[in-house]
């Protein structure tokens, strides 16, 4: 019985060692293949392209902020000081010139000047007693009654008179200047912008208590450089950008300060701003001013560009190759950056493929075909 169960636990042991041997067989035959076994190459990718294309006479928008004043603008107030008696406007009224804007309580000028009147009549009396008093006494002195002495003290006296009453004549018009200058006249046409004081307060002088400004009349002052503000003639009209709206506004070129600002070196140039166009002083407008690009280059997308080692940027140029394309990256220079396009320069020749966007898709060496090929970039 043991021997039987020795011989069947040793023909156990041979069919398990054959089973190992035809597994080893099988996995070296399957590794053989494999490594005979050559994948099948991917398609080649879609990409949207564009070619590069120069631009000899490429031109740029510069823009230069300018600000929507008044022609005219006045801060009014009286040159005497004085309580304020009244104010005939408020803020938004229009008023024509010389209307009467406010005035000062004027009773003590007036008595005042009801005095110097009466001086003046007094010193008028003066004189003409002087002067009766003078002809008579030619008279003696030509009968020989008086000396020329006696004679020539009465001239003085009469001169001395006349003296006193053109004094207290202009010491009245020096009165009634005072009451002149204690109301405020519209200088100009315009409209009031700001009050600073109300009746009873005690005003000084030249504070300032209206503000009035020349609304139907408005213009644009603008910082720019020299060599631009040369280019306009007087009359020229331009296009101002608003922010608030999308049609641009008219303005004519009127003159420009010629002087260079030192902090800015800008000269000031001044449009006047065509009637019945919906701005309003303070409004900050832009003029766009188109300028060559001295550099030669070509535009290509912002998506076009890869941002590489040490803060280059390359763009990726379609290479043939067989029935396809590789794409292979080109170190350029950005020239100008705009918001949705870039003027670039490189290793790039006029004509060439470009990938315009799906950076995030490839990688460099990558097969790809042409499935979009976008206009020039914008």
């Amino acid at each position: 019985m043991s021997l039987y169960k020795r011989r069947m636990g040793a023909g156990s042991a041979v069919g398990l060692a054959a089973i190992l041997v035809a597994l080893m067989v099988f996995g070296v035959t399957t590794l053989r293949a494999d490594a005979n076994f050559t994948a099948a190459a991917p398609a080649p990718l879609s990409v949207s392209v564009l070619r590069a294309d120069y631009d000899p006479d490429a031109r740029i928008a510069e823009f230069f902020p300018g600000l929507i004043t008044a022609r005219r603008e006045s801060a009014l107030g009286f040159e005497r000081a004085g309580r304020i008696d009244r104010i005939n406007v408020d803020v938004g009224d229009r008023v024509q010139a010389g209307d009467l804007l406010a005035r000062l309580d004027v009773r003590a000028v007036e008595a005042q000047i009801a005095a110097a009147d009466a001086q003046t009549a007094e010193a008028a009396a003066q004189t003409a007693l002087a002067s009766e008093t003078e002809s008579r006494q030619s008279q003696l002195l030509e009968r020989g009654h008086i000396s020329q002495q006696r004679f020539d003290e009465v001239r003085t006296s009469t001169r001395a008179a006349l003296a006193r009453q053109n004094a207290a004549a202009a010491a009245a018009d020096a009165l009634r200047v005072q009451l002149d200058l204690s109301v405020i006249t519209a200088p100009f046409d315009g409209v009031v912008t700001a009050r600073r004081a109300d009746e009873g307060a005690i005003a000084s002088p030249g504070q300032p208590l209206l503000e009035l400004a020349e609304l139907d009349s408005l213009e644009v002052r603008v910082g720019l450089p020299q060599s631009v503000a040369a280019g306009y003639a007087r009359d020229d009209i331009v296009a101002f950008q608003v922010d608030s709206q999308i049609a641009p506004v008219a303005a004519r070129f009127r003159a420009s300060s010629s002087v260079v600002d030192r902090q800015t070196r800008t000269v000031t140039a001044v449009f006047d701003l065509e009637a019945g166009q919906a701005v309003a002083a303070g409004q900050i407008v832009r003029l766009a001013v188109e300028t060559p690009i001295i550099a030669e280059g070509f535009w290509v997308p912002t998506a076009a560009l890869a941002e590489g080692r040490r803060g280059l940027w390359s763009i990726y140029v379609l290479t043939p190759q067989d029935d396809a394309y590789t794409l292979q990256p080109r170190v350029v220079e950005t020239v100008r950056i705009e918001a949705e396009r870039v003027f670039v320069r490189g290793a790039v020749d006029d004509g060439e493929l470009l990938l315009a966007s799906g950076l995030q898709r490839i990688t460099p060496g990558q097969r790809v075909v042409p499935a979009v090929q976008e206009s020039r970039a914008q």
